[in-house]
Parts: structure tokens; sequence; C-alpha cells
């Protein structure tokens, strides 16, 4: 039976990657499916992966109809067996639905990749509506690194070097101005410890550098040791 499978986890997992070896896996054995995706990192259309991979595909706005337009394909001829929906944390609420009424009145694999919370650690509308809606959840095993070594957990938005924690939800990143006008926008994976205590890689940095802190003065999050030893801190 068909069914709705959200695959999620932090930025730098392999979401994009696994969302085109998906598409590739069920091709090459005779499905023909249709891919989606919003706010791609290499612009409008297409899907990529940060190892280089590319795709054409449907740009998502929020105006779009997704039983619509699929209903639309198959009744011009197209033969659409699956779904693979990329950065699905930024479609609506209402798209989500149209995913899962694909899925149940056409019988329509749809699988759909992306994050669940935003720089704030508030969920997505579309990310919610997922997880309500999803036959499966399931988060990706490959897990992204803070900057102090500790399995990250949280999307942090750093402009111009520095954290912040306010702002519009929605902003791709690695954005800047002509002749640097606009702050840079970028976007890392912190730990929740660093999370809170508002300090990313740059922030890290600056306080080894301060010749005001010790070298036990920094906030290292403690790396678990060999069993029955002691833990360690890795910088």
């Amino acid at each position: 039976m068909a069914e709705l499978v959200f695959f999620t986890g932090t930025m730098d997992c392999g979401k994009s990657t696994l969302a085109l070896q998906m598409d590739h896996t069920h091709s090459t054995r005779g499905r023909s499916g249709l891919l989606f995706t919003q706010h791609d990192r290499s612009g409008e259309a297409v899907l990529s992966s940060r190892l280089g991979l590319t795709k054409s595909a449907f740009e998502v706005r929020d105006d779009l109809d997704l039983w619509e337009f699929v209903v639309e394909q198959v009744t011009s001829g197209v033969r659409v067996d699956y779904l693979v929906c990329d950065e699905a944390q930024f479609y609506t609420p209402d798209q989500v639905e149209q995913l899962a009424r694909l899925v149940d009145e056409m019988g329509i694999d749809v699988f759909a990749f992306g994050i669940t919370a935003d720089f704030r650690t508030e969920l997505f509308p579309g990310s919610r509506r997922l997880i309500e809606l999803a036959d499966r959840t399931e988060q990706l095993q490959v897990r992204a690194l803070c900057w102090c070594g500790k399995a990250a957990t949280v999307n942090a938005r750093v402009v111009d070097g520095v954290m912040v924690v306010e702002g519009e939800q929605v902003v791709v990143g690695d954005v800047a101005g002509s002749e640097g006008t606009t702050p840079l926008v970028e976007y890392e994976m912190l730990c929740r410890r660093h999370y809170m205590r508002r300090m990313n890689a740059s922030a890290a940095r600056a306080q080894a550098l301060s010749p005001d802190v010790l070298p036990f003065d920094l906030d290292l999050c403690p790396i678990p040791g060999p069993p029955g030893g002691r833990p360690s801190a890795e910088g």
C-alpha cells in the first residue's frame, strides 16, 4: 500500500542526497515519479545535494495545489507512481494534506524530506503537519556535528558571524547583498548546550583566543569515553 513517509534530520545529515537516491532506486526499478522542492540551495526548480548531485524538480510555491497538479499530470497521460518532496518543511499545511490525499486516494507513494525545527527551535508548520499525518517518520542516521564534536541537534542562524534567535522564519542561507551591503546569513549546526549558550564556532574561537580565558575555562561538551573510563572533552 502507498505511504506518506517523512524523512527528517538536522542540516548536513544527507536528506537531499537520500531524496536523490530514493528517486534513483525507484526509477531503476521501472517506477515513474515526480520531484518537488522549495528554496533549494542551488536555486529554483532544482533538487541538489551538498555532495554535488543535482536533478531538475518542480518548485513548490505557496499557491501550488499539489493534488490538482498531480491529477493534471496523470490525466494528461503521465505515469506517477511516487513523489519525492525535498525541503518539505517549507510546504504549507494545506500542501501536506494534499500529499496525504494523493497517497490515500490515488495510491501514490510520497517520500518527504526536511528538517523539523527552525533556528528558534520552533517547528515549521509543514513539518508539524507531516509529523501529524505521516504513516512513518524516520530519523536519518547520519548526524551532523557541533563544533565541539558532540552530535548537533539544532539549526542555528548566524548573521555576519554572530548567532541570532530572532527574525523571519524562512531566510535562505549563504546570502549576501552586492558588495557586502546586506548581512551574510548562514546556518550552523550546534548541540543543544551551545545553542542555549549562543556559542557558535566563531564565538568559541574568539573565546579561545582571548587572553583573559584560560584553557580550562573553555565551554566544552563532554565526549563519552570508553566503557568504564572517565569522560573526556574535545575542543
